[in-house]
């Protein structure tokens, strides 16, 4: 378990196995960097042919320099000085954490390189080293050595809120922690995260961080009106489940936050099949579902003064002789009906269900993650999710708090003529539409079961499981939106909030 405190000390007076300094493009000195006497440390790295660009690192070892405590300077390019953010500072520390985390103890400045908000660059900082250290590797009968990093230091000058960092380092340990849980969920093989497995899972978090939990059987969901859910899951042995969790953070007469995500734990295509090369990763079609999971339990951590509840769909879309066929009705909760045309079109299925049962709760919004459509990796590509929202305030907020986060979003048009390409001939909708505009057509499918209530439906197929490793993501599972989510969950906290 690494430990991260607030010091004020010089960068060269910190004793520490690793002294951690960021030099900007040119290269030019970062803060601490010239504390560091005796040695010309950005001459060093204009040597190595160095100039301070993002991506760039160079370890220095103290070979007796006086005054300097560290055993060792590492220099992290963050980019040019002007441009420099706290997700510079993110990305900076992410890429070289998997090496520091070999290391005893850190001492690093960086987080007063992070732009003009201390307390997101200190958060950065955490983020950055706990994340880029992430591994997963439960299933290898060889695994690296155990991290070691016990301490890490966090240098910024005496004007800083000491009790404003203490609660950035705090929220970067829980948000961390509860994104690394995601990426586990995410990469765990789909035979040992079934829907029961899931359900578990959050049983387990909610009782742990004190959230109100109910899980809902097939049976339930059958005599509840769960027809989505229920028929996407009826072509697998693993039955589907639906998870209800609460969390109770201001007055009973404050309308809550509403959550949801797509919980697939593996998606073969049902009927409608995809090839063999296109379910080789689809054990991360519940990165919906493990998102919202991590959000609540980060939720329940930091204890924000707002209501927040979320409803969960999970099931496993196979190919039986008892699955839903292309042509199928299927009957939702609140007594829509959705017409199946392609069983590979499931998770807007599930998730009718849950935001038609979460808008009976009458919240203040209702927010969805999904990855649900290739359609939207095409527009958007692998690193950015797209929102479609009933409510441009809404969305706009969400893709501050992305922003904000480290994990950018865009807006796409919930463009309301392209309604008439999911119309039925047998049933209220149909759940596909043209090639063209399938994020889109998606979005609107869903936007049936919300009711008036302002809704955003974020489509994380792209940056949700990465197909190589980035700053600090590895390969496999992101934990994208969690650090987003969390974040719009804390700044909604502050406001005023209509009554239910």
């Amino acid at each position: 378990m690494t430990t991260f405190v607030h010091s004020t000390e010089a960068a060269s007076a910190v004793p520490a196995d690793v002294l951690v300094l960021p030099v900007f493009e040119g290269p030019e000195a970062g803060p601490g960097v010239k504390d560091v006497k005796g040695i010309d440390l950005v001459a060093l790295a204009r040597e190595a042919k160095l100039k301070g660009k993002a991506g760039e690192s160079l370890l220095v070892p103290n070979t007796g320099v006086e005054g300097l405590a560290a055993s060792s300077v590492l220099l992290v390019g963050l980019g040019r000085r002007g441009e420099a953010s706290p997700d510079a500072v993110r990305r900076g520390i992410g890429r070289v954490a998997r090496q520091l985390s070999k290391r005893a103890s850190i001492a690093t400045t960086l987080a007063q390189a992070g732009g003009r908000s201390v307390e997101d660059a200190v958060q950065a900082v955490v983020e950055g080293v706990i994340l880029g250290a992430y591994r997963f590797d439960r299933y290898k009968s060889k695994t690296e050595d155990e991290a070691a990093l016990e301490r890490v230091t966090i240098l910024g000058p005496a004007r800083w809120n000491a009790r404003a960092v203490r609660e950035a380092i705090r929220r970067g340990e829980v948000v961390s922690a509860a994104t690394a849980w995601a990426r586990d969920m995410v990469n765990t093989p789909a035979a040992d995260m079934t829907p029961a497995v899931i359900a578990g899972e959050a049983q387990a978090m909610a009782k742990e961080v004190g959230l109100e939990v109910k899980v809902w059987t097939e049976k339930e969901l059958e005599k509840g009106g769960f027809g989505g859910i229920v028929g996407v899951g009826r072509g697998s042995v693993n039955p589907p489940r639906l998870i209800e969790l609460t969390y109770r953070g201001a007055a009973a007469s404050q309308a809550p936050i509403a959550l949801s995500g797509k919980g697939i734990s593996f998606d073969s295509g049902g009927l409608s099949i995809k090839p063999a090369d296109g379910m080789e990763t689809m054990k991360c079609d519940m990165g919906g579902a493990a998102s919202i999971l991590a959000t609540m339990r980060a939720i329940a951590q930091l204890k924000p003064k707002v209501n927040v509840i979320a409803a969960i769909p999970s099931a496993e879309n196979m190919p039986s002789g008892a699955a839903t066929r292309p042509g199928d009705v299927l009957s939702h909760r609140g007594g829509k009906t959705s017409e199946v045309l392609n069983t590979d079109a499931e998770g807007r299925l599930v998730l009718a269900d849950a935001l038609a049962y979460l808008a009976e709760k009458e919240p203040r919004v209702i927010i969805d993650t999904a990855t649900l459509t290739g359609a939207c990796m095409v527009a958007l590509g692998a690193d950015v999710w797209g929102v479609l929202s009933n409510d441009r305030a809404l969305a706009r907020d969400l893709i501050a708090a992305g922003e904000a986060a480290g994990e950018p979003g865009w807006e796409l048009p919930l463009h309301r003529p392209y309604r008439k390409l999911i119309d039925s001939e047998v049933a209220d909708i149909k759940n596909i539409g043209k090639r063209y505009g399938g994020a889109i057509t998606a979005a609107l499918f869903l936007a049936e079961f919300v009711g008036d209530t302002p809704w955003a439906h974020l489509d994380i197929a792209g940056p949700a499981f990465a197909e190589k490793a980035g700053d600090y993501v590895p390969k496999g599972g992101t934990g994208v939106p969690v650090r987003t989510l969390v974040r719009y969950v804390l700044a909604q906290a502050a406001k005023p909030a209509r009554a239910g």
